[in-house]
This record gives C-alpha cells, structure tokens and sequence, in this order.
C-alpha cells in the first residue's frame, strides 16, 4: 500500500474540515467534460478527449442473442488511457453481472415473483435521458428506465443518474450512483439475497482471481455485518492492477450487508425493501476507481466520511 499522505498528495485532494475535498475547480465555460452518445446504443463520458465511463443502453429483441447481451442497461469503467473497459460487459462467466448494475432476482409485484437480475422472463429498458449536463467539476446524466414485468409493461420506472468528477493522479473515476425507483402500478416488495440483488461493480471477466477484499475494520464478516459505510476491493487485469471503493450513503435503507468475498470479482449492497404504490425509493452509492495497489484504511474512509455528508437523495423532486 501506498503511504496514505503521499496517496493523498497523487489523488490530487485536500482535507477540509476532516473531510475529502476536490480541487478547486475551473471556471463552468472551460468544462473539460463532453457526451459522445452513440444512438440506440452507448452513452460516453469523456475527460479531455479521454473515454471515462461509457453507459451501455441498447435494447433489442430481434434474435435471442441480441436480447441476451442488451437486457438491462450499465455502466462501463475504461482504463487509464481511455481505450478499454476494466468493467464486464456480456459474456463470459455469469454474464448478467456488467458493470456497474442495479437488480433483484426477487421482485413480489402483484402476487407474482419477478427476476430482474438474471433478466428472467423481462428486462429493464432504457427509454430516454432526461438530463445531461457537462459542468467545470462534473458530468451528470439521467436515464429513464423501465423494469418490466414478462408482459413488457413496467412495475418499476427507475430514474437512474450518475456523476462523473474529474480523474486525479492514480484515480480513474469518481462516480456517484443515484437511483430512484418509484412504484406507478402498485406495491413493489425488494427481497432476494446479497448473491443476486442490490448495487453492484464487476470487473472484467479477464481479471486474474482472486479478488482481494477490504472493509472498515478487520474482523469483517460481509454476508453477517449491517450497514458497513463502504467495502472494497483489489483485481489484476492485462497486468495492472486496479482497486475499488463502494461506499453505501447512511441515507439508504438500513440492514444492507455486502457481497463482498467471489474470487471473481463481482462485490456490492444488498437490502431488501417494499415500495408503496406512487411512492419512491431513493438511493445513493459512490464508486471510487484507481490504477494501483489499494491505499491505507484511514483514505478509504475519509472517502466515505466525505461522500455521508452530501445529504440524502430526494424521495420527490
């Protein structure tokens, strides 16, 4: 691990009263950010010219295959130079897990059982952007999305954001993961378990396993311990290695435990919750993504001190 003040000096922050702080940044008009959307298909964010994240949205049912590879939309994280996903995308082993997802493989709605995790029998659908916005210190998008029920109409209509903050010496992104998920048709009840439903990061297939994982304290048990404020975790892939934070915001429903243990990878939050009909469920995450060896607890969790104090996401705009 690196030295936590020199990772601190690389990360390009600053402590402000205790917490992490972005550099000061420029002024709006000379936003360094700019959207690349690939229509019907891919959304980027680039940095100067340089790839970020890329939100995959395509939606199609022609043949099996197609459908299998576009059934829910995620969120790619690129390496370095731009050029390539550190992310999985479909395929390879259990090629439902891409990206950064959002999922439950046990959705009560009307008497009836849905998976929309492993996208049994439905999907979710991207349908428009609501919102894209390239400021000096941030990019935002907003994508409306359709959790289906196996007859194509929606139980779920998801209002998924996320913000992007510019890269820093060994880090590669900074992402703010906010999902609203409202219950227009009736009430919605989240169950599942921590394997196969809540928030998650999975790296790319090609990663060198196993993982290795981090936590608050030692001692950690995921599966057992609630409402841990973050757990990471460290891959190798092509040669370089990479680590990983998810922070869960004190805002979102209690008794969440992390999945945070498979030797390939895949770790993230899971709760369980009902949504009343006409009502929301707002929820926060943040993903903190470096080249390198994972730095000293003490970073990590000034990571998450600072991310707890942004406030709670809206339930209603």
């Amino acid at each position: 691990m690196v030295g936590s003040h020199l990772y601190r000096t690389l990360l390009g922050v600053a402590l402000v009263g205790g917490a992490l702080a972005l550099a000061a940044p420029a002024l709006a008009a000379d936003s360094p950010f700019t959207f690349k959307d690939t229509p019907g298909q891919y959304l980027d964010v680039l940095f100067n010219g340089r790839t970020l994240v890329r939100y995959m949205y395509a939606h199609d049912t022609s043949t099996k295959e197609r459908r299998d590879e576009t059934y829910k939309p995620y969120l790619h994280v690129f390496d370095a130079e731009g050029k390539m996903p550190i992310t999985n995308g479909a395929g390879g082993l259990y090629p439902h897990h891409r990206g950064i997802f959002i999922g439950w493989n046990d959705v009560r709605f009307e008497g009836k059982q849905y998976d929309r995790w492993h996208m049994g029998g439905g999907e979710q659908v991207h349908q428009k952007f609501t919102h894209e916005k390239a400021e000096a210190d941030r990019a935002t998008f907003t994508s409306l999305v359709y959790w289906n029920d196996n007859d194509g109409k929606p139980m779920i209509e998801e209002e998924r954001t996320i913000t992007v903050y510019p890269p820093a010496g060994p880090m590669l992104a900074l992402i703010d993961f906010t999902s609203r998920l409202a219950a227009p048709r009736g009430d919605i009840l989240l169950k599942g378990d921590p394997e196969h439903a809540g928030v998650h990061f999975r790296p790319s297939d090609a990663m060198v396993r196993p993982a290795t994982y981090f936590f608050p304290k030692d001692g950690v048990i995921a599966k057992r311990d609630k409402d841990l404020p973050w757990a990471a975790e460290q891959y190798v892939l092509a040669g370089k290695t990479y680590s990983v934070q998810l922070m869960n915001h004190p805002g979102n429903p209690k008794d969440t435990v992390y999945s945070a243990y498979r030797d390939y990878g895949r770790f993230g939050a899971f709760f369980q919750a009902e949504i009343k009909k006409g009502q929301t469920l707002p929820l926060r995450y943040r993903f903190w993504v470096a080249a390198g060896e994972m730095p000293p607890r003490d970073v990590l969790q000034r990571n998450s001190d600072a991310f707890a104090k942004t406030g709670e996401a809206p339930a209603d705009k």
